[in-house]
């Protein structure tokens, strides 16, 4: 990938993961938000005892989940595949490698536990 042989190039590319890593978060973070905010208007407004159905926020949130899911599983990939373009000398000895695409691919997989747990709601 570079001619430079130095480590900085590295963790700009661990940087840009991370940053990418944030991103989804958000994105999630904001489809539950979306999700919850809609089921409370819900309850204040509709007559006790009437029948719950899924509004558009419902669906809204869900977007923002499957897309901050889908951003943290595509940002691991392209990490991967930055790294298969460095050489030895650019990669720190002894530092994990793993780490970044390991945390990014658990929160994909929360992503997921947290639909199923909307959709059972």
């Amino acid at each position: 990938m570079s001619d430079i042989d130095d480590p900085r190039v590295f963790f700009a590319a661990e940087r840009t993961l991370l940053a990418w890593n944030r991103s989804s978060l958000s994105l999630m973070a904001f489809g539950f938000v979306i999700e919850r905010f809609g089921l409370f208007m819900h309850l204040i407004m509709e007559p006790k005892g009437a029948a719950l159905h899924r509004g558009a926020s419902f669906w809204v949130g869900v977007s923002f989940l499957l897309l901050g899911a889908t951003v943290a599983v595509h940002s691991s990939l392209q990490y991967r595949k930055v790294l298969a373009g460095l050489r030895p000398v650019e990669i720190p000895q002894g530092y994990s490698v793993n780490a970044g695409p390991a945390v990014n691919l658990l929160i994909a997989v929360l992503a997921v536990v947290l639909l199923g747990y909307l959709f059972a709601t």
